[in-house]
């Protein structure tokens, strides 16, 4: 079937329904998601995207856990195969719960995960959550790997890219705990639970990145 030549993005405004599904809540932990597929690829539609990633997903300054200044989309998208999730380091239960979750989809990419395949968690609390703070939580969760990056930031910069993403709320405790991947370059993304099976999702994130390599691209390092 032939590919719409447009970024197959409009899903990801419409994960704002899908977070208030998952939102974050410390009775109703993640797995509480019942009616939504495990795993559910984002389609492609006609009109629905943009022509310009870089724009779509802005390229508004950042920082890691180290402390180094990223541009959002040319630092920590382009040329890549992305995980992307939202914490908060204050949060005792779901954050902590799905980072580790995450780390067990790391073991199960084996040598894809830091090259094939990046992680990339954004705070919903930038006030809060400098870049020491995601230090600190990542080194607790044992999560501080190679390909693995925390991003805080301006509260007004951080707020936009959530928006963007569909993951954006009001109240930082109540931050979407919904899974994003993407293959950047091949313009190809799914909308992934967290209380999935890590095998499940380390398997998606292989075919993900696989999209897209028989034209001869190649992942950007870290």
């Amino acid at each position: 079937m032939k590919r719409i030549p447009t970024l197959a993005l409009a899903g990801l405004i419409g994960l704002a329904a899908c977070s208030a599904a998952l939102a974050h809540n410390a009775t109703h932990p993640p797995a509480t998601a019942a009616a939504q597929p495990a795993i559910a690829p984002i389609p492609d539609k006609p009109g629905g995207g943009t022509r310009d990633a870089r724009t779509y997903f802005t390229d508004l300054e950042l920082q890691t856990q180290d402390g180094r200044k990223v541009r959002f989309y040319s630092d920590m998208l382009e040329g890549r195969t992305v995980l992307i999730n939202i914490i908060y380091t204050n949060c005792k239960d779901a954050c902590p719960l799905i980072t580790r979750q995450m780390l067990e989809v790391s073991r199960q990419l084996g040598a894809q995960f830091g090259k094939e395949v990046q992680f990339v968690t954004l705070t919903s609390d930038p006030k809060r959550d400098s870049p020491a703070a995601l230090k600190a939580y990542a080194v607790k969760q044992s999560a501080d790997l190679p390909g693995w990056t925390y991003l805080t930031g301006s509260k007004e910069n951080i707020e936009h890219i959530l928006k963007k993403l569909g993951q954006f709320s009001q109240n930082v405790e109540e931050h979407s705990t919904i899974l994003i991947a993407g293959n950047v370059p091949a313009k190809r993304w799914s909308k992934i639970r967290p209380d999935a099976p890590p095998l499940a999702i380390a398997e998606r994130l292989k075919l993900l990145a696989a999209e897209g390599s028989s034209a001869g691209d190649k992942p950007k390092e870290p």
